[in-house]
This record gives C-alpha cells, sequence and structure tokens, in this order.
C-alpha cells in the first residue's frame, strides 16, 4: 500500500470511528471505566457541613483554625489495545475481513479514550509480540496507531494469546483497561487470563465469521489452514466430517467464555456481518 493510499484509508477510519466515540461512545465510556479513585487536590479552609474527617490537623495547628484536605476523582486511565495479527484474521466472506473490524473497533475504543484524555497503547501479537506501542496520549499517537493496524505485516502467522498477556503484565505495572481483540481460534491461555484479571479491567472481543462456525457440504475440497499453511484433502461430504468440524469450533468458543469469564473478565462476541457499534454500547450500558 502506497503512502497516499494507506493516508486516505487512515482518514477514512478517522472520520467513520471519531464520529461513533463523540456521539455515541463518549460518555459511555467515562461512566463505564472509572478513574483509580480519588486523589489529593488542594487544603482549604473549614465551611459548615464539611466532614470533620477531612480535616488536615497538621495544617490546622499551624494556622490555629480548621482546614480540611479536599479530594478529586483521578480520572486519568490508561487503555491497553490487544490485537491478533494472525493469519486467521485475513479471513472473510461477508462485506469485510476480520481484521478490517478489528481495526474499526479498535480505532473507535482509542479515540473514545482520547476525548477521555486517557493514554492508548497497542500490542499486535501472533505467537510473539509483533509490535509494542508504550500508552501516550494524543490524536497523532492514535491515527499512528490506525496505521500500523492497517499496514502491519506480521512475521507469524500463528497464536499465542498467553505469550501477549505474559508481556503485558511484564510492560503494565499499574492498571489498566485492556481489550484483546481476536478470533479467539486459540487455547491454553486461561492461567495466563486469571493472573491478568486479578490486575487489570480486560474484555476480549470476539470476532468471527458465520461461515468459520459450519462446513458446508461441497464434496472433497482443499483446505488451507490460515495460521500453519498446512494444505489437506477434506471431504465435506461427510457428516462425521462436518460434524467434527463444528464441534471443534464451539469447544473453542466455549473455552473463550469461560476463561473470561471464571477470570471476572468482560466478553463481546461480534460477527463481522453485525454493528460491532450495537455490540459495543450494549455492553458499555449493561456495565456503567
Amino acid at each position: 500500500m502506497d503512502t497516499k493510499e494507506l493516508l486516505k484509508k487512515v482518514r477514512k477510519i478517522e472520520i467513520k470511528t471519531r464520529r461513533l466515540s463523540d456521539h455515541i461512545f463518549g460518555g459511555e465510556y467515562h461512566s463505564t471505566f472509572k478513574g483509580r479513585g480519588m486523589t489529593f487536590s488542594e487544603v482549604r479552609q473549614y465551611q459548615f457541613g464539611d466532614d470533620v474527617r477531612s480535616i488536615d490537623w497538621n495544617v490546622t495547628a499551624r494556622y490555629n483554625e480548621p482546614y480540611v484536605k479536599v479530594f478529586e476523582e483521578e480520572r486519568e486511565l490508561t487503555m491497553m489495545l490487544m490485537v491478533d495479527v494472525s493469519g486467521s484474521e485475513l479471513f472473510g466472506t461477508s462485506n469485510q475481513f476480520k481484521k478490517e473490524i478489528v481495526t474499526e473497533i479498535s480505532a473507535t475504543l482509542a479515540f473514545s479514550a482520547l476525548q477521555n484524555n486517557d493514554k492508548v497503547g497497542v500490542i499486535l501479537f501472533s505467537d510473539e509480540v509483533e509490535l509494542y506501542i508504550p500508552p501516550k496520549k494524543g490524536k497523532s499517537h492514535v491515527l499512528r496507531i490506525i496505521r500500523e493496524l492497517l499496514e502491519f505485516h506480521p512475521k507469524s502467522s500463528e497464536t499465542n494469546i498467553a505469550e501477549a498477556l505474559k508481556f503485558l503484565t511484564n510492560v503494565m505495572k499499574k492498571k489498566a483497561i485492556v481489550f484483546v481483540l481476536s478470533d479467539f481460534i486459540a487455547d491454553d491461555y486461561d492461567n495466563t487470563l486469571r493472573i491478568v484479571g486479578n490486575k487489570h479491567d480486560v474484555t476480549g472481543i470476539r470476532v468471527y465469521d458465520e461461515r468459520e462456525e459450519t462446513i458446508p457440504n461441497l464434496g472433497m475440497v482443499q483446505m488451507q489452514d490460515a495460521e500453519t499453511g498446512e494444505i489437506q484433502l477434506v471431504n465435506t461430504q461427510s457428516k462425521q466430517v462436518r460434524v467434527a468440524y463444528g464441534q471443534h469450533y464451539k469447544d473453542k468458543v466455549a473455552y473463550f467464555t469461560n476463561s473470561f469469564n471464571k477470570s471476572g473478565c468482560g466478553v463481546i462476541n461480534c460477527r463481522a456481518d453485525e454493528s460491532y457499534v450495537k455490540k459495543l454500547l450494549g455492553y458499555f450500558k449493561r456495565r456503567g
């Protein structure tokens, strides 16, 4: 993709997702994700009705009249977007690839954080961490994130969610709002997720295509695993094959749901041909 085409795509996504974050998600995001608590603001003279427990006795003794500590909500937060860039994200049978939906959702969330004056960082992962962009504020930073999501070419096509979560725990020492965006066709991440869920506010956003759920009866077909590159001849006429595939897919989805629920993390399921706007808004409203 040349620079002109890339900038055009970035601008298109910015216009669409910024409008959503400004008019729809701004207030919902603010009320859903609270600050880390109360932080000290100033000391002022005691006024009738003030809570006596907030009196600053050191200052009161110094000035020989009562002074109270004033606190305000510490609003600044850090959002981390953990985005799966493995081979299976390039699957799509409707109007868009899963990767494109993931990019739009990520941009919408990033602009919601920007509107709230929060920092945003990104971890792009396959079976290794491919790119880490440390959290920062500002529109130019968010646009850089969108550019990377559009243009990035991973070294590996496989997935290891546990590895990405371990990396997160190493780089994020303070509590963060974490969104993991993937199709979650992976396993063995539940134990790591439990550790991350204890420290951070984590939500898994599963983006999937309806055609992945079942195999149609097409006779003998060549199928390639998007992550391993392995090609196999599959007899889709066989009911046993179709049932086994369907069960394997259901097992992966159940593992995702159970792992996130047991770890106290949020879950959003977003099909590629459905409105992710409704999914995100519904999730924010339920949590708010």
